[in-house]
């Protein structure tokens, strides 16, 4: 039998599909709170606070190809892979293991998943989500998200991949507004 968000057989097999079926619904998609109760209960965020609503839902509007607003078990995978990426590069700097990584980190963060920002654009991130000079986990991971999701809507729009491309106006909101 195929489930909603998951192509070919059924998924029992796989680790993950305990979490996300203990909290996905007979259409076998997750919603933001359901994303939040199954982060949670995975232990995924390890010694950091869990994560908030805004950031489960801006996790799901990255993989939300369909604007539905819910995310399916091929959206989670991929999203598992990504965190557990980002929780690597966030705990490179956070040797100590305070929940915290300071501003200036933030930007050996950005790099170290291969972005190269210049200095304005990686000033306003640090505004963005620098609290009292440090970046918790939960807001790191938001950062992450909005810069994948935001890159992947400008390359794809950028067919000559120079670095330029031309949004309408409701097509920019769209991707902006949705993460």
């Amino acid at each position: 039998m195929a489930y909603p968000g998951y192509q070919g057989q059924q998924p029992g097999g796989d680790p993950l599909w305990g979490y996300f079926a203990s909290v996905g619904g007979q259409d076998g998609q997750i919603d933001p709170i359901e994303l939040q109760q199954c982060l949670t209960s995975s232990g995924i965020s390890g010694s950091y606070q869990p994560f908030s609503l805004e950031t489960c839902r801006v996790m799901i509007a990255m993989l939300d190809r369909d604007f539905s607003g819910k995310m399916g078990f091929n959206e989670f995978k991929e999203l598992w892979a990504a965190l557990n990426g980002w929780r690597s590069i966030y705990m490179q700097y956070d040797a100590d293991r305070s929940g915290f990584i300071n501003y200036q980190e933030l930007g050996n963060c950005v790099r170290g998943m291969g972005y190269n920002l210049n200095p304005q654009t990686l000033n306003v991130l640090i505004k963005r989500y620098n609290k009292n000079g440090q970046i918790t986990f939960d807001d790191f991971v938001a950062c992450a998200v909005r810069l994948r999701a935001l890159t992947d809507a400008f390359r794809r729009r950028d067919t000559a991949q120079q670095g330029m491309c031309t949004f309408q106006y409701d097509d920019f909101l769209q991707c902006t507004l949705c993460i």
